[in-house]
């Protein structure tokens, strides 16, 4: 297996005139997860697209496992969940998965086995024999996915796996795609919530219109943004804080959640400073640490407000 799964090379895609990817570059070591990250309209699914072979580069090339011939001749290696849910309403959810495995060169008996097996561990087995139209969309996503893994590929793509799912059932995919990272197979998703990702992901790439941003494990990427960094709770309203936190010789940055807040400390600002300053002026604090930048902050400074704006509306 190269050392690489996936590598993006100066990757342009243009439609009628408008630039979806551009001179994009990207590699996806083989083994663990590698998160596509970006707002809405970034150029994910496009790039997901690309390297699929469903879409042709205008310039530069994608290459799988060191071939450059395409994601077609080597799909039986390759597991894909597309942004755009589909599958055969009228089937019955076992004969789809069994006709979704034959596709992939796996015979018909071991396709049953399988699909029952997968069935099981995402908790729709009773549904089997059911037809997929009598299933709520997120039980059909469930049966997508286990459709996408049933021939237990080494490289599974999934675009935005985890959008419109209840907590329940997004935590039961999120638990399969660790533990096909642990077995040493390579897992790309791409999504605009950065708090999946953070808790996921071994490796990143950020894009924002249709551009690499930042890329790298996601420790490096939060070494190098640095600065320090300091996680506050409130107690009540932190109506005493803001004169503090708006002092930008103290505090440069502050991503806002109400009850709580993410600050970057200015450049020479002392976080020991910072919280002898908030005491004295009164505020209920129920946290306050140093820590490491969150990806939510990290995506905020780098994507740009306008582009963070329409994420968190959109992640709501």
């Amino acid at each position: 297996m190269s050392a690489a799964s996936v590598s993006v090379e100066s990757v342009t895609k243009r439609f009628s005139g408008h630039t979806a990817v551009n001179q994009l570059s990207m590699e996806v070591a083989s083994g663990g997860i590698f998160g596509l990250l970006g707002p809405n309209g970034a150029g994910k699914s496009t790039t997901i697209r690309l390297i699929m072979g469903i879409l042709q580069p205008d310039q530069g090339k994608v290459v799988l496992f060191g071939s450059d011939h395409g994601s077609r001749k080597l799909s039986q290696r390759i597991g894909y969940l597309p942004e755009e849910r589909g599958l055969y309403k009228k089937m019955k959810v076992l004969d789809h998965l069994i006709f979704l495995g034959e596709t992939k060169g796996i015979g018909r008996a071991d396709a049953r086995r399988r699909a029952q097996d997968w069935l099981e561990r995402l908790g729709v087995s009773e549904w089997a024999l059911k037809k997929v139209e009598d299933l709520s969309k997120g039980m059909q996503q469930k049966v997508q996915f286990a459709g996408a893994l049933l021939h237990e590929p080494e490289l599974v793509i999934l675009d935005e796996p985890f959008s419109g799912l209840d907590p329940v059932n997004a935590q039961v995919m999120k638990d399969i795609v660790v533990a096909i990272a642990a077995e040493g197979r390579t897992v790309l998703f791409s999504t605009h919530v950065m708090e999946q990702a953070e808790r996921m992901c071994d490796r990143i790439a950020i894009i924002a219109r249709g551009e690499t941003v930042v890329s790298g494990t996601l420790a490096q990427v939060k070494e190098d943004f640095g600065g320090r960094h300091v996680a506050l709770g409130f107690t009540h309203d932190k109506q005493r804080a803001e004169r503090i936190l708006a002092d930008r010789s103290v505090v440069a940055r502050v991503d806002d959640y109400g009850v709580a807040a993410e600050l970057q400390m200015a450049e020479g600002a002392d976080p020991e400073q910072l919280l002898a300053a908030l005491v004295r002026e009164g505020v209920g604090l129920r946290r306050f640490e140093v820590v490491e930048p969150s990806l939510h902050a990290i995506f905020i400074a780098k994507v740009g407000a306008e582009a963070a704006t329409a994420h968190a509306g959109e992640a709501a």
